[in-house]
């Protein structure tokens, strides 16, 4: 099932149980090969009120990835190859702030991205680029989850900072309150990053929803993050994270406009290579996230 040109195609990249939503049609998995390796796992298509939409396990179905193991750039590369323009993803989150209780959802706006064993660029020798991050995620596309948030009767916080760690292990103590006091972080995770900045790079719009599963280990009710806790919440937060998906396609609808914040044009003065410079190898391996502006 290939989008037309003009057409929205929402990708969803988070856990399975996100993908049991009722009255989605046309349901299939298919396997994508990219020139990155094979994605976490196939990814499931469909339509959903008439819109298109991916969905992507982004540990594998069984859980069998970790956040360092998960082929970010695979992700990516594969959902723009489905003809993918805005990818929402839903991911536990520790919390740093009272307000923000197990069981919350946060719309993020921003990322401090502490990680270090990952490949975090489609780009490198032979050609590089530098695309803005001032605003890593899309306003229009985080609005869109709010609202559908909003309307499931979700506890949702609009705005937050996510700190992204390498794990797999949860934060000391120490580290928790250093990203709590001094950094101001919100919200602390192990997988949005560098997520978001390979979808910036292939031009994709790119929203985080940030299911709130406990209060990490600076809270002094709660001194160590207990992981029958977070499943637990985890389980209860799936239920609200499939009707935060299914509200959004008949709000995005089927037909898609530009990018009013130029998230679909990120590259368009990005690139800094002379084309005579440019690596042919590596220029084939771009062809799906940066063919718009290599021709």
């Amino acid at each position: 099932m290939e989008p037309k040109t003009g057409e929205r195609r929402i990708g969803i990249i988070g856990g399975s149980g996100l993908y049991d939503i009722p009255g989605l049609e046309e349901a299939s998995w298919q396997t994508v090969a990219t020139p990155w390796g094979p994605p976490s796992d196939a990814i499931l298509t469909g339509r959903l009120g008439g819109v298109a939409m991916a969905f992507l396990p982004r540990h594998g179905r069984g859980h069998v990835l970790s956040p360092s193991t998960v082929p970010y750039r695979a992700n990516i590369d594969a959902l723009k190859r489905l003809g993918v323009t805005d990818v929402v993803s839903v991911s536990a989150c520790g919390s740093f702030r009272e307000e923000m209780a197990p069981g919350d959802f946060v719309i993020v706006d921003q990322f401090i991205d502490r990680t270090f064993a990952r490949e975090k660029s489609f780009f490198g020798p032979g050609c590089v680029a530098h695309v803005s991050l001032a605003h890593p995620t899309c306003a229009r596309l985080s609005a869109t989850c709010l609202s559908a948030a909003i309307d499931a009767g979700i506890t949702v916080h609009d705005g937050g900072t996510y700190l992204a760690m390498e794990g797999p292990q949860f934060s000391t103590l120490a580290e928790s309150r250093l990203y709590r006091e001094q950094w101001g972080a919100d919200v602390i995770g192990m997988t949005n990053m560098p997520e978001a900045k390979l979808a910036r790079e292939a031009e994709l719009c790119y929203a985080s929803v940030a299911m709130v599963t406990d209060y990490d280990c600076w809270h002094p009710d709660h001194d160590a993050v207990d992981v029958a806790q977070v499943i637990a919440t985890l389980t209860g937060n799936a239920e609200k994270a499939r009707a935060l998906v299914a509200g959004l396609a008949p709000r995005l609808g089927a037909s898609r406009a530009a990018c009013p914040h130029g998230c679909d044009h990120a590259l368009d003065y990005a690139i800094i290579t002379a084309p005579p410079a440019r690596d042919p190898a590596l220029l084939a391996k771009l062809d799906a996230v940066a063919g718009r502006v290599l021709g």
